[in-house]
């Protein structure tokens, strides 16, 4: 159903997903339009929650979406719509820049044409819907390789700085 209905030129499907492994977080949204894929986002992000993870991909899906012509209505597939929530909470919360950048995109679509229209629907990964289930893959596929320090960073140079001073002190005393 969902297919057939992306079919027409007026919708956009965004299937987002967000997964942390080892403090890196991996999103991914995948923007579908004319029934087949327009767009593809993928960030890595270090120390970072899953919920601004997911708010980050929704992010960048409706940026796209937005910006793209001919669309009137936007469908954002997450398995975390609790993230989502997030956008219109009015209240005082850790994820207000996500929330305002989403918002003013929106508001952008909005105002282009007053019969745009933007759905979030909720798909749980357990039930491996096509365009979701490859989203959700990918994000899991991902595996950070450790990085060694680097001779230019700041924790070198102040290991190099620390070892430098024990060795004056130890040559001294």
């Amino acid at each position: 159903m969902v297919l057939e209905s992306s079919s027409s030129t007026l919708i956009t499907i965004i299937a987002s997903d967000a997964s942390i492994k080892n403090n890196v977080a991996t999103f991914i949204a995948h923007i579908h339009t004319y029934n087949k894929p327009l767009t593809k986002t993928i960030y890595h992000v270090v120390l970072i929650t899953s919920t601004k993870a997911e708010l980050f991909a929704i992010r960048c899906g409706i940026n796209q979406a937005a910006n793209s012509n001919n669309i009137t209505k936007i469908i954002v597939v997450t398995d975390f719509i609790h993230a989502a929530r997030k956008i219109f909470d009015p209240s005082v919360h850790s994820y207000q820049v996500q929330s305002a950048a989403i918002l003013s995109e929106l508001c952008n679509f909005f105002n282009h044409y007053k019969g745009n229209t933007i759905e979030f629907w909720e798909c749980p990964s357990h039930l491996k819907w096509r365009l979701h289930n490859k989203v959700n893959k990918e994000t899991k596929a991902f595996n950070l390789t450790p990085l060694c320090l680097c001779r230019s960073s700041w924790e070198f140079s102040k290991k190099s700085k620390s070892d430098n001073i024990l060795n004056t002190w130890k040559m001294t005393f």
